[in-house]
Parts: structure tokens; sequence; C-alpha cells
């Protein structure tokens, strides 16, 4: 399939976060674009945000300046890398001055749905006019099957709330809908997400709530400690509700990754939420019981450098991810008209900064197949080497941080 085969056809994105949106972001920038149909699970018109931060890599960068938002800056820079030790003193031997770029999953997002339906919001005020089309985006879409037809053509079915069973044609369906990918359990049943011991603890806290010491250690300063079976993590990301870049008005995010065994009494209180109910993957924001908060406030107290303590202290909307592994062993279904892509394809730990530029990356060689730079099979190929490779790579982070010895133990 080339950029002359899609046009004047369809296209069914099934996920409607950053990697669903990037891809149907490609399609719709093509010179002759195909009908975009995107299928979001959430009822809500917007995805919920959890204030997470992100390291915006290489292909992040280069996809945004290409698609989303050109000469306008969507990041953080940290020139420095360091360590504390546990006094909150820096490690001499861990200062690296190594440029990296912190942006928010929010201000992507929003980036994102402004260019590709056309949804206005604070962040998004400038590209919402452009003259591209649009993406039709329905919410509320919980899939059921996906098949392929006599004519040759895949049919998504699904629900919404209080519908019956519908269905869409489509001449290539791009599963986009993240690790726990409703399509790839249908399509590869034997490929779970499994749970990899450890969950990160997440927050922000306003820049300008940090003393004077947590400013020393963090501004403009990637910023880990690290002790056995724990590791925490922070840098200043853009702050809502536009993606403000002021200093002064960012938010510094941390991330506490801590070991929890599966199926231990203190994992299964963690991932209950107030109300009762067990979450598998994600304790989202205001979900976290307020005694196991007031807990892990104490913890981070005895356990943490200060000004780390000091940020999860001052957090006021802190959630919970347990990380996993999962990786499917192909990309490709049904000759190619059904493609996992991202998150889908892949879960990466979040160890290793990537999981947001493989969504950009395999956008970014989808682009380049459609028009014709690349084949399909060199497509598929290097979207799966950068899959294997990078999930492997994270693996072998996460299980040396939790579980093994590290040579800037503070």
């Amino acid at each position: 399939m080339t950029t002359m085969d899609i046009a004047h056809k369809s296209v069914v994105v099934v996920g409607g976060s950053l990697g669903g949106l990037m891809h149907a972001l490609v399609f719709l920038s093509l010179p002759s674009p195909p009908k975009v149909t995107i299928l979001e699970r959430s009822p809500t018109n917007l995805l919920h945000n959890q204030g997470a931060g992100i390291v915006a890599g290489t292909e992040v960068l280069q996809f945004f300046e290409r698609f989303v938002s050109r000469g306008r800056d969507i990041a953080v820079t940290s020139p420095l890398r360091h360590y504390l030790d546990r006094h909150g003193k820096e490690m001499p031997e861990s200062v690296a001055y190594w440029q990296q770029r912190m942006t928010s999953w929010d201000l992507l997002y929003h980036l994102l749905r402004g260019r590709v339906d056309g949804l206005e919001t604070e962040y998004a005020k400038d590209l919402t006019s452009d003259e591209r089309p649009k993406a039709s985006y329905r919410n509320g879409c919980t899939v059921m099957s996906v098949e392929r037809t006599q004519l040759g053509d895949i049919e998504v079915s699904w629900t919404e709330p209080d519908s019956v069973v519908q269905t869409i044609r489509a001449d290539l369906v791009i599963a986009a809908d993240g690790a726990s990918s409703t399509i790839r359990k249908l399509l590869l049943p034997q490929v779970e997400r499994r749970y990899a011991g450890y969950v990160a603890w997440r927050g922000t806290v306003s820049e300008n709530d940090l003393s004077a010491e947590a400013k020393e250690a963090f501004i403009e300063k990637f910023t880990f400690y690290h002790r056995e079976g724990l590791q925490i993590l922070g840098y200043l990301i853009p702050a809502p509700p536009n993606g403000d870049l002021t200093p002064g008005k960012r938010r510094f995010n941390w991330v506490w990754y801590r070991n929890y065994e599966k199926g231990s009494p203190e994992l299964e209180e963690l991932m209950t939420d107030v109300h009762g109910k067990r979450h598998a993957i994600t304790l989202p924001v205001g979900g976290i019981q307020g005694q196991i908060w007031e807990k892990q406030k104490t913890y981070a107290n005895e356990m943490l450098p200060p000004q780390f303590a000091e940020a999860v202290n001052k957090t006021q909307h802190p959630f919970v991810q347990a990380i996993t592994d999962c990786i499917a062993p192909h990309n490709s279904f049904f000759d190619g008209k059904v493609l996992l892509v991202a998150d889908a394809l892949a879960g990466f730990r979040p160890h290793t900064a990537a999981s947001t530029g493989q969504a950009a990356f395999d956008a970014l060689y989808m682009d380049r197949w459609l028009r014709g730079e690349i084949d399909k099979e060199d497509y598929d190929e290097t979207v799966m080497d950068f899959a294997k490779r990078v999930q492997q790579h994270g693996v072998n982070l996460g299980d040396r941080s939790q579980f093994g010895k590290h040579s800037l133990n503070g």
C-alpha cells in the first residue's frame, strides 16, 4: 500500500491516545488522505490527564516538528543528569552533561487532538484552523471483534454505552489501543501482559512550591536517587492548562519505583481504590486510599533524600502504575490489513523513556512506507526490530534497578 493506494479508502484507528493520534495524523497529512475514524474506549471526550511527564526523545521531537507544532517549543531542556546520595548531596561521579528534553502527556495529547479532529483547548488554540482534513473521533467504543470479510476488507465491531453492536469496514486497521490492547488479545490471545514485580508512584508539584534546596537539586536537571529495591527520579515539565514553559510556572514531575511482590497483601491494598475497586494496572488520580498515601509520605521521609521527600509530601494528586512486560511476536495480520503499533505491539518499561518514542517511531516509518520510500517488508522489519530491542533493554534496566546492584547506590 502506498500514497496512491490509500487515496479514497478508509482507515480505522483503534485507540485515541498518543499512538493512535500520531498514526491518524500521518494518514490525514497524505496528499490524498483516506477517511479516518478513531474508536476510543474512554466514554469522555477528553482522556483523563494524570499529569504525567514524558521524556521527549528524538523521534517525538521529529514527529511534532514535522506534523504538529512546527517552530513551537514543547519541552523543558535538562542539560545535566546527576544522582543524589541519601542526604541529598550530589554524587560527583554521577554528573553527566547529557541534554534531554522533557514534556508532558497532556500537552502532546491536546496538540494532537487539535490537529487530528479540531478539538480546541488552551493548549491548541492555534492548531485547529489548518485546512487539512479531520478524523472522526468516537468515544465510548468497546471493540468486540476484528475480522476479514469475503471481499477482503476488515470489519470491526464495537459497542457504545446503551447501544447495540455497531460495525465499520475499513481497508486498513491500526491497533493503537495500548499495552492492554483488545485487538492484540483477539488476534494473539496467548500474549499476556505480565506484572514485573514493582510499581511506579507518580506525581507533580509546582516549581514555585519547592524550597531553595529542592530547586538547586531539580531545576534544569534530570535527578535520580537509587538504593536497593528503590529508585526515584524527577524532572521539570510544561505546566497546565496550556503547556507553559516559563521558569517558575513549570511543574516538577517525579517517578518513584518500589517493589511489591505479586499477590502480596501490600500490593492488593495499594491497587484497591477508595471505593473498593481493585485496579490491575493504573490506580488513577483520586483513587489512592488516604491512609496508604500518608504511609507513603512517611516512608519518603525515612528513605529518600530530603529534596525528593519534600516533592512527594507536597504532591496533591498522586497516582500509581504497575510495571508490566508484553510484546507481540509480529505486527501484521490479514495480509497487512491490520497492524499493531506502539504499546499495542510492545509495552516498554518506563526506564527506557521510549514508550511515546515508539509511537512516534512507528508513525514516522508508516509515513515513509505510505509515501513509497520503503516497502511494507522494510516497515515491518524496522518496527519489530525497534520493539524487540527496546523492550528487552527496558527489562534489563528495570531488573538491574529494582532487583540487582546499581553502581550509583546512594
